[in-house]
């Protein structure tokens, strides 16, 4: 339906147009409600006026005037293949066409689970970023974001102050591995310890659909600090992106060693790729002062490399550089440019400089194709792992002595057997040789490190080696944000929560837009019976992505041990991933259907490879102690990584008491 006819005649300035159909009025309110609580200047109105040329011409001049343009976005919009909404919609992309690329103006808002994927849109609304306000509840963050894009950060943030919320969550590759992979990325938190605990401010991050956690004051962003998205791909065929992110990435991790310098970890300096965002918008996201952006463009073997520093408050151009190459000088290249932006930050003044390539013996060739398996990790899926360990293995092929290459082969492994790729105890060799190939060849290789403490957990629960491997990738690159997460489920296993939350703390300040971590930490909090802040934590992961897997099982978990049965089951039954099998036996033995219950246990015990552990707690859940331990000791002597998660876990409350339970404590290692 859109907007109506407004209460001003006159334009001001900052407006916000808001469309919606007619189906959608009240949740349309809703936010308009929000944004003028917060003194936005907003053009709607419910009062659904007959149409005619005055007013479709007011309402063209107020698309043709508006600062901001939000569509309304829900099921109702789908079903309609025709509406003035959509007329509103197109005027709003013609707009588009005369606008900078780099400025904002629509932002589309979904208000229920309408998936973006698919959805009858125009083209220009997929390529921005999508805000998930379901039934219209507008959140303080999204209030934030809109007044500060306006350019009135101060009203709006007067007007709601802070909102509480939670996030993070652990490791990928600890999760069980009948999970749905999905690459490390997407949305935001910093934790801050006290309190309650977690506290969500008007964070950066919701500043664009996501959410970010932070103690009762926003850290202040350090001028010594930087991002490095990914960089163009300008090639003339566009096929060097696995180059030009790989590049980024080691540029990252360079930069990453330099002592004092705060650098944003890859998970959250790439969420950016693809999307509709200024470099201010970045940087407020991410905490830094600095973004270091550029572009790549190949031809036979030349490399032209274009870098630029930016300050991001102001948009100054700190220092620019364009690198005209053969491919054999990429290493070169890459220390000369982390060079001149840490002497761009002054970063002399700490007592320590840029540490050079540890790869510059190895050949362009072997680099490349180690560029090209880190490239395919990230999608998670069967088919890429398998090519990303193809291609480790033909760079080692060139050069056996290449450590990366040695634990990116341990990381595919880990990867596979976390999302059931390939057999458990097949993987667990392949990681446990691969990553300790890489630690014996290069000592001063931190992921190595992290790849050895992995491969330990899973295959011996070897807590201690573990704990020992991630100490000391921490103590070689000590803003190593992977080791820092996989040390803080180290922690968690042996039953030191609070410790564990503060890891993830350290973890996500160098990556604050880590999805799966927020997800980890709700865990905990469910886990040490703090429901009112985990639950929140996993409604901001499911703002950000309705799909998100496990989320909406977590939150079913979390409403069950709060009595709230009903809503437990409905988000049970939300859940799309192959998580939605360990739900719903939970969840309807709650209700009390035994019959829908035995079911849904007998499909969970069907599919029980690699969730041994979830069938023992759903036996625990029904008050079969017997078949629960059954189950648990069949979760050990497969290496189910879901084990991990045994102490505290309370679906499994009511055997602790159990002599059995000790048993297993001591049987793996964990001190009682």
């Amino acid at each position: 339906m859109g907007a109506r006819s407004p209460e001003r005649v006159s334009t001001p300035t900052g407006a916000v147009f808001l469309s919606y159909a007619s189906q959608d009025a009240e949740a349309a309110e809703k936010i308009c409600d929000a944004l003028r609580a917060a003194g936005i200047e907003v053009w709607f109105d419910k009062s659904e006026l007959t149409g005619g040329d005055v007013w479709d011409r007011r309402i063209r001049e107020q698309i043709r005037d508006c600062r901001l343009f939000i569509p309304v976005i829900s099921a109702n919009t789908e079903a309609r293949d025709e509406g003035y909404f959509r007329r509103e919609w197109g005027l709003a992309t013609d707009r588009t066409r005369d606008m900078a690329e780099k400025r904002t103006f629509l932002i589309p808002v979904v208000v229920d689970d309408t998936p973006e994927r698919g959805a009858s849109v125009p083209d220009k609304f997929q390529q921005v970023q999508w805000t998930h306000l379901p039934r219209g509840q507008a959140s303080p963050p999204f209030v934030d974001r809109i007044a500060a894009l306006l350019g009135s950060t101060a009203a709006a943030a007067t007007a709601n102050g802070p909102s509480p919320v939670l996030a993070s969550a652990p490791p990928a590759q600890t999760r069980n591995r009948r999970a749905l992979g999905i690459a490390l990325g997407l949305a935001a938190l910093a934790i801050a310890i006290g309190g309650s605990w977690l506290v969500l401010q008007h964070s950066a991050l919701h500043r664009h659909r996501e959410a970010s956690v932070a103690g009762e004051s926003q850290p202040a962003v350090t001028e010594k600090s930087v991002a490095v998205p990914p960089f163009a791909d300008m090639s003339e065929k566009h096929d060097q992106e696995y180059f030009s992110d790989g590049l980024a990435e080691e540029l990252l991790d360079l930069l990453a060693k330099t002592p004092g310098l705060h650098v944003t970890a890859r998970t959250s300096s790439f969420y950016f790729k693809g999307k509709q965002a200024t470099i201010p918008e970045i940087a407020r996201t991410l905490g830094v002062a600095n973004i270091l952006e550029g572009s790549i463009r190949k031809s036979g073997n030349r490399l032209r490399i274009t870098t630029q520093l930016i300050r991001a408050d102001n948009a100054e151009h700190l220092w620019s550089e364009t690198y005209d190459r053969d491919q054999e000088d990429i290493f070169k290249i890459q220390d000369d440019i982390a060079r001149a932006v840490v002497d761009k930050l002054r970063m002399t003044l700490l007592g320590g400089g840029v540490p050079r390539s540890g790869s510059a013996i190895v050949s362009p060739q072997a680099h490349n194709l180690y560029l090209q398996g880190r490239y395919l990790i990230a999608s998670d899926t069967a088919e890429d792992l398998t090519k990303a360990g193809a291609y480790f293995q033909r760079a080692l092929d060139l050069e056996p002595g290449y450590a990366p290459a040695w634990a990116g082969l341990a990381l595919v492994a880990a990867r596979q057997i976390a999302n059931g790729y390939i057999p458990v105890a097949d993987g667990i060799a392949q990681a446990a040789t691969a990553a300790q190939k890489s630690v014996e060849l290069d000592p001063s290789y931190a992921e190595g490190y992290v790849e050895l403490g992995r491969s330990r957990m899973l295959s011996s629960f070897d807590w201690t080696g573990a704990r020992k491997a991630f100490d000391h990738a921490l103590l070689l690159e000590p803003s190593n944000s992977g080791a820092q997460f996989a040390l803080a489920h180290i922690i968690m296993a042996v039953g030191n929560a609070d410790d564990s939350l503060r890891r993830y703390q350290q973890g996500l300040e160098r990556d604050p837009l880590n999805l799966l971590q927020r997800r980890y930490a709700a865990r905990l909090l469910y886990y040490a019976g703090r429901l009112d802040e985990a639950e929140e934590v996993i409604r901001q992961v499911l703002e950000v992505n309705s799909s998100f897997p496990a989320a909406h099982y977590e939150l079913g978990r979390v409403l069950l041990a709060r009595g709230q049965v009903p809503q437990a089951v409905k988000e049970f039954e939300s859940e799309k991933s192959s998580w939605s099998v360990l739900g719903l036996p939970l969840g309807y033995h709650a209700q009390g259907r035994t019959a829908d219950a035995n079911v849904a246990l007998q499909r969970l015990v069907d599919n029980s490879a690699g969730s041994e552990y979830q069938v023992a707690e759903a036996y625990a859940y029904f008050g079969n102690v017997d078949q629960a331990f059954t189950w648990l000791d069949r979760a050990v002597a497969l290496r189910d990584p879901g084990i991990q998660w045994l102490r505290g876990d309370p679906l499994l409350h009511n055997l602790t008491h159990d002599l059995r339970y000790v048993a297993l404590l001591q049987r793996l290692n964990l001190r009682v």
